[in-house]
């Protein structure tokens, strides 16, 4: 129960500097030292934990491609890019609704960490005039990136979930379709208030802006088509931007000093360091013994173990890593209860703290913490609600 106490304790502070407006990148970095000292953390142990996060394969990944991000939005900016594609998507969409929530749909199919990044400036452009709320952008921004996560296997979380309980992945797909849809049903519930009507776009302006989007068609080609990394994607992309619009060194320089932050590089390591100094001090593998030790029904496990790892890491790919072996030897596992237990997980990475996307978009939109959960809790809840409506149901006609 120490450990309960522990983190506990971690997320009570990480929650009051937060709310206190600290930048996120030094909480985290914050919040890994107090995980330090809690667990008694030997100086070895410690060094050897930030010397891996620092060269961590993830920390180099989302360096470049958050780095490459912001000068890809700064080159769509500086030749007005980004407004030809927010009216161009008004003309062919025409609903103010499905405007906004396209481009992080589109983004969504890039399974990137921090991919939430990009579609900012987007969401920001198709939001003008609309007046709508830091709180209301980001949430739209956050939450439907995410429906794919689900159901596509680009996304190596889901894939992982298929491989180790040896549930085909074609089925597991389709048992979590459900959840998927209900992403996209509940989103408008919780925001866009008042956000009715259409967009008045003259056709000869869409069809002329169709050949915007060519940047980031490239882009998604690479990544989902050709398998490139989307840090390597970025590269490329961004290079034969700098050819085509012709920019000399001195417009080049500019645009890597943009695009190189050093509160970015901070955010990038708090995220990682935390992570990392979770696992390494043994606080998510002692809440696993803690819930087996007490004798906590399966049912329960089953949903309470992934929301938790979930929770406290922010990334699918470490909740299903984590707690499905342990799943894995319990009694009475179907197909039905992974896919219950994958929502779980994917609600408490929803809803972490640490979890890049939402850290990314709170900090693009200065948005409050709070406000955006307001908007998201009621949202898991109800996919929670569907995820154990279905499990119930198959289970009974299975």
């Amino acid at each position: 129960m120490y450990d309960i106490a522990r983190i506990a304790l971690t997320f009570a502070a990480i929650v009051l500097l937060l709310r206190r407006k600290y930048n996120v990148g030094y909480v985290l970095l914050m919040a890994s030292a107090l995980i330090c000292l809690l667990y008694l953390m030997t100086p070895a142990n410690i060094l050897k934990t930030m010397y891996g996060s620092i060269i961590s394969s993830v920390t180099i990944e989302l360096t470049v491609a958050l780095t490459f991000i912001r000068m890809f939005e700064m080159i769509l900016r500086e030749h007005n890019i980004l407004k030809r594609m927010s009216d161009t998507m008004r003309g062919i969409l025409k609903k103010k609704r499905f405007v906004m929530i396209s481009m992080p749909l589109l983004i969504g199919m890039l399974p990137s960490v921090g991919g939430a990044y990009f579609s900012c400036p987007m969401v920001e452009e198709s939001a003008k005039g609309l007046g709508l709320s830091p709180e209301d952008k980001a949430f739209t921004n956050y939450w439907y990136r995410h429906p794919w996560e689900f159901i596509l296997p680009l996304y190596p979380g889901i894939v992982l979930a298929s491989l180790m309980t040896g549930i085909g992945a074609r089925r597991f797909f389709t048992l979590n379709l459900s959840l998927a849809i209900t992403m996209l049903i509940v989103g408008p519930l919780f925001s866009m208030k008042g956000v009715k009507g259409t967009f008045n776009v003259e056709t000869r302006t869409q069809k002329r802006g169709l050949l915007s989007f060519l940047p980031l068609v490239a882009l998604i080609v690479m990544v989902m088509v050709f398998k490139i990394r989307l840090s390597i994607g970025l590269v490329a992309v961004v290079s034969m931007m700098f050819l085509y619009y012709r920019y000399d060194l001195k417009a080049v320089v500019k645009v890597l000093r943009y695009g190189f932050s050093l509160e970015l590089i901070v955010l990038i390591l708090g995220v990682v360091l935390f992570k990392d100094t979770l696992e390494s001090s043994g606080a998510v593998g002692n809440l696993n013994k803690v819930f087996i030790q007490y004798h906590i029904p399966v049912l329960s496990i089953l949903m309470i173990l992934p929301f938790v790892s979930g929770f406290l890491t922010g990334f699918t790919l470490a909740f299903v890593g984590s707690t499905f072996p342990l799943l894995m030897n319990m009694p009475t596992m179907t197909p039905y209860a992974y896919s219950l237990a994958f929502a779980c997980g994917f609600i408490g990475v929803l809803l972490s703290p640490v979890h890049v996307c939402l850290i990314l978009t709170r900090e693009f939109f200065k948005a409050d913490m709070m406000g955006i959960y307001k908007k998201i809790l009621p949202a898991v809840l109800l996919i929670f609600i569907v995820s154990v409506v279905q499990y119930v149901i198959l289970n009974v006609y299975r």
